[in-house]
């Protein structure tokens, strides 16, 4: 529950960018095998290649439907904080209460002193389960959010590409120097935005 939202965020994209880049390489192929594959073709048949990449990061940075998706979770995270909080503040209020008490021999009896702190120390562990359970929902929350934005992402690009033709897609992040013809980003990003933004607007 102590991260913020600025961590959550930077988790976010990595995580995506991650997914993003195992779905990418190219049917389950790693760079090092396209890499392979690509010096084992023939000259005419490499320079016959149709190439492109998307700058994954820059995509998710800008695509509406993550930051939609990361505002919602960032509302969540600060209403489950809210409810974490109360109930930690009100259990440390009770257990120094109890010291207070305890400290001036405010209990009738030894019996009643154990009971009060038996019930505290139940309390303590309630508390502790609330915020695992809690950072569980934001953690599944954070990864629904992931799945949902690569989902999107790869059903666009299927679709893309049955008119575009590619032989490879690759992650932006993989590639060190490349010509701006074959960058689609700014395409890409637009179609889905606009997308989105349809989708949006029928519900």
């Amino acid at each position: 529950m102590k991260s913020t939202s600025l961590i959550v965020g930077i988790v976010s994209l990595v995580a995506v960018a991650v997914l993003y880049i195992l779905h990418f390489t190219g049917s389950g192929k790693s760079v090092e095998e396209i890499s392979e594959d690509l010096k084992n073709r023939s000259s005419e048949d490499a320079e016959s290649l149709k190439i492109a990449y998307v700058k994954a990061d820059s995509v998710i940075l800008n695509y509406d439907l993550a930051q939609d998706l990361h505002d919602q979770f960032t509302k969540s995270q600060e209403a489950y904080n809210t409810e974490y909080g109360s109930k930690r503040q009100s259990f440390e209020k009770e257990a120094a209460a109890f010291q207070e008490k305890l400290q001036r021999g405010g209990f009738l009896t030894e019996q009643r002193a154990i009971q009060e702190r038996d019930r505290l120390v139940g309390r303590e562990q309630e508390i502790v389960k609330l915020d695992q359970e809690l950072s569980g929902k934001l953690a599944e929350m954070q990864q629904a959010n992931n799945q949902q934005i690569l989902d999107s992402l790869l059903n666009y690009l299927k679709e893309y590409n049955k008119v575009k033709g590619y032989d490879y897609i690759f992650n932006g992040a993989e590639v060190l120097i490349g010509d701006e013809a074959h960058n689609i980003t700014q395409e890409v990003l637009q179609a889905l935005n606009v997308r989105y933004s349809q989708n949006a607007t029928q519900k």
